[in-house]
């Protein structure tokens, strides 16, 4: 398999499947930059809709800082296979147990980073067991529910897969406003064509089982400050997802290190690649 998601991979990067003890999933794999000493391994986690070429921009940036980064579709998630209408097989302790598969088949012990509805898997994920992993970065993910604007959409867009077509929904959805909101596909990562064809790809029950737990995670937040890893909570100056000071808040809650990338909205990753794959290269260093 070499590049699934008809979008080249950077250059330098692998699109292959990843083979785990609880199947396979589609990766886009980006080994440490020729001549440039390895430091360490990354699983990248994307969010609600989303997909592995939400981090394109930042994997080369990252390689050449000594990290290899391997972006993954979830289970049912673009090119990463799952039942259509199970709903039970992405509930999110489900979930979790991929990413463990996930990191060991990487090779763990590894950093950990998830995007929105992503850094709520990784944090179950890490909730599970610890120890595969050498930190955790929320990247525009909260302590808990989305907000109440964002639950009014989500719950609208699971009403609209109850009874019109994947396809139908995405003209719905583009009317409804950027589907980045809803933590779903990166700004102009790709272009349209790719954004509709990776939304196609998504399992309807996937969306529905994730959307649902977007919008009634509870806080969990203590139970991540004990666990015995470095924290990174990373955010743009403005998010709708999550209010900013919540995020803050957060991070105190977690003694983790801050960052808020200006001119980044609810996808620094996507929004601003460069300076944002300078704060988690700056804080895998440190980890």
């Amino acid at each position: 398999m070499t590049s699934p998601s008809h979008l080249s991979p950077p250059h330098g990067a692998r699109a292959h499947l990843l083979r785990t003890e609880r199947g396979d999933f589609a990766v886009v794999d980006m080994p440490v930059a020729a001549g440039v000493e390895p430091r360490g391994t990354a699983l990248l986690l994307p969010g609600f809709t989303g997909s592995k070429e939400d981090f394109r921009l930042m994997q080369g940036p990252l390689a050449e800082r000594g990290y290899r980064t391997v972006a993954v579709d979830g289970r049912g998630q673009f090119e990463s296979d799952g039942p259509a209408d199970d709903e039970s097989a992405y509930e999110q302790p489900e979930l979790a147990r991929d990413v463990l598969a996930q990191a060991e088949a990487v090779g763990a012990p590894v950093h950990l980073l998830g995007h929105s509805l992503g850094g709520q898997i990784a944090r179950a994920a890490v909730l599970l067991d610890h120890r595969p992993f050498r930190s955790l970065t929320l990247m525009s993910s909260g302590p808990a529910q989305i907000s109440v604007s964002q639950q009014q959409r989500v719950k609208l867009l699971r009403d609209s897969l109850a009874v019109m077509t994947m396809a139908d929904v995405w003209e719905a959805m583009q009317a409804m406003g950027p589907p980045e909101e809803v933590g779903g596909p990166a700004r102009g990562i790709g272009g349209p064509d790719l954004l509709r064809r990776r939304w196609l790809g998504n399992k309807p029950a996937q969306l529905f089982a994730t959307g649902r737990q977007l919008c009634t995670e509870p806080d969990r937040v203590a139970e991540l400050a004990a666990v015995p890893l470095p924290f990174h909570v990373l955010s743009g100056a403005r998010d709708d997802t999550w209010p900013v000071p919540l995020l803050d808040d957060m991070a105190v809650r977690l003694d983790a290190h801050r960052t808020v990338v200006e001119g980044a909205e609810h996808s620094p990753n996507a929004d601003r690649p460069l300076p944002t794959a300078r704060a988690i290269a700056d804080f895998w260093d440190r980890a």
